[in-house]
């Protein structure tokens, strides 16, 4: 057993990350500036998308995304169940309500089938949910999309570097939003990305994201700068930093190496965890390239003698962190109590949500930390073996 306790989620921050900030502290411009414009070119080139737009956080990506698309009060947008509130509660935010479609329990994302179910005259959008990394099936969401002109912005929040037929994640939909928080594939603390080939969606969105202030108003206070300008739209205070997106910049040209821990670590967990009856490894389907944002291990409770809860004790014992993706939304009790849910309506998110277990899964984890969680998740299962 280990002596140290292993932190369920760190971010790599190295040398050339401290660099970069410093620099930024020391040039004095350390709210949005010249940084954060580099950082959303990169981004952009990164992603092969028109426009990156850089934000304080996904979920103010996702709300600035809805709102520049004109959703609100009467209208529906489809999502999953399986996904961090944040994903409903911006539909919320917009005046729209949130219409749930059960999920694929193999991939633990939206059921294409599902939607379809639940699509009305008053559906106006769909948010897929990449969830751990594996992409949605996103040629599927687009055609139902055509057919009944819905705007679709995926919640990337997992899913930098996530590659969908070949494509990366980031320049498909209408609009997606990725997440930097501080446990992502790419951390900037807070932080997060908009991108879309839509001209007049971006030009709208980087308006809105500071106050609805009129373009260029950042620069207001330097020399090539000006004092005026004007409110074009009641926008939101949801810009991101040059401290941040310093980061994003030294991040973003190591995510590649970054990438290849995380997968080294998955394969190893795959091996190992796949010779197990008692357990069920992620899939990876032909199409995805996952970006092992998360490593969801599913418990086959039939084949044991404890419950999930107990095995996430267990693992605490052995000095392993652990967290669940996700309590699906609707079991929330604001969801719950507002949408009248009751137990049944989701019967694939419900039933996924009770057996799985996220294990710690990021590039700042040695071997030996990565054989830790093998041997203790090992060492639980052998003696809870029905």
């Amino acid at each position: 057993m280990r002596k140290e306790f292993l932190t369920y989620g760190l971010p790599l921050i190295e040398e050339d990350d401290i660099a970069e900030v410093v620099d930024s502290l020391k040039s004095n411009w350390i709210a949005k500036g010249p940084k954060t414009n580099l950082f959303e070119t990169k981004f952009a080139e990164y992603v092969g998308a028109k426009h990156a737009i850089a934000v304080n956080s996904c979920t103010a990506g996702l709300h600035l995304s809805l709102v520049a698309a004109g959703l609100g009060e009467g209208d529906e947008v489809i999502t999953t169940p399986m996904t961090f509130a944040a994903s409903a509660n911006v539909i919320i935010h917009t005046g729209a309500t949130p219409v749930f479609a059960d999920i694929d329990p193999i991939t633990m994302n939206i059921d294409v089938n599902e939607i379809r179910k639940k699509i009305t005259p008053r559906t106006k959008a769909i948010i897929p949910v990449h969830v751990a990394g594996h992409p949605c099936e996103m040629d599927e969401i687009m055609d139902i999309a055509r057919e009944h002109n819905l705007f679709v912005l995926e919640d990337a929040a997992h899913a930098v570097y996530t590659q969908y037929k070949g494509k990366l994640i980031g320049s498909i939909a209408n609009a997606t939003a990725f997440s930097f928080y501080a446990t992502k594939n790419l951390a900037t603390g807070e932080g997060g990305m908009v991108t879309t080939n839509d001209d007049v969606l971006a030009e709208k969105i980087r308006i809105m994201c500071t106050h609805g202030m009129s373009r260029n108003a950042w620069n207001r206070y330097s020399a090539s700068g000006s004092w005026y300008y004007e409110i074009l739209y009641p926008g939101f205070k949801y810009n991101m930093s040059d401290i941040q997106a310093s980061l994003g910049i030294t991040q973003l040209a190591k995510l590649d190496r970054m990438q290849g821990i995380r997968q080294e670590i998955a394969e190893r967990f795959n091996e190992e965890f796949g010779k197990m009856p008692e357990l069920e490894i992620p899939v990876e389907k032909e199409y995805a390239r996952h970006a092992w944002h998360l490593y969801i291990l599913k418990l086959n409770l039939e084949k044991l003698s404890i419950d999930r809860t107990e095995f996430i004790e267990e693992l605490k014992k052995e000095q392993i962190g652990t967290s669940v993706h996700f309590i699906p939304v609707p079991m929330h009790p604001y969801y719950r109590d507002t949408f009248d849910f009751k137990k049944g309506d989701f019967p694939q998110a419900e039933t996924t949500f009770e057996r799985i277990i996220s294990l710690p899964l990021y590039p700042k984890m040695s071997k030996q930390d990565t054989e830790d969680v093998i041997e203790a998740v090992k060492r639980i299962v052998e003696r809870s073996r029905k």
